[in-house]
């Protein structure tokens, strides 16, 4: 009986979060005090996958994390690249993530990724996300 409502929260709190990335561009709300970058070089081995960057970020009353993802060639495909507990005190700090990725999804090579940094604030009952900052950045995947 407890998991249902539980699991109902989830599901509604996943597209309400859903529903604000596709309702408002990130980079409508950054700060310009607040940014992330991504390394112009990533690392491949096998099917792990790890790319790393910098960020800076303020005035966070909620978890923050930096997420990544990546894609290659003509594929529409993004293959989420782990996720980083960020502390938000107006200082440069480095990020890294890894994951793994499907057998041959990734090779070595050029390859787009797509950095942000996400606040989880509550709101009630609700998670409400807020994007602090948003990087594309095209790199090159080594093979490690």
């Amino acid at each position: 009986m407890f998991a249902s409502p539980v699991l109902g929260v989830a599901t509604g709190a996943a597209l309400l979060l859903l529903g604000s990335a596709a309702a408002a561009p990130p980079e409508a709300s950054a700060a310009p005090s607040e940014t992330v970058t991504v390394d112009s070089v990533g690392r491949i081995a096998g099917n792990s996958v790890t790319l790393s960057g910098t960020y800076r970020c303020t005035d966070a009353t909620g978890s923050v994390y930096i997420s990544s993802a990546v894609h290659q060639g003509p594929s529409a495909e993004s293959h989420s690249i782990g996720g980083t507990q960020a502390v938000c005190d107006g200082r440069e700090h480095r990020w890294e993530n890894t994951g793994n990725v499907p057998d041959g999804a990734l090779k070595a090579g050029e390859a787009r990724v797509e950095a942000t940094i996400l606040e989880m604030s509550p709101s009630g009952v609700l998670l409400v996300p807020t994007f602090h900052a948003v990087q594309h950045q095209d790199v090159t995947l080594v093979q490690d």
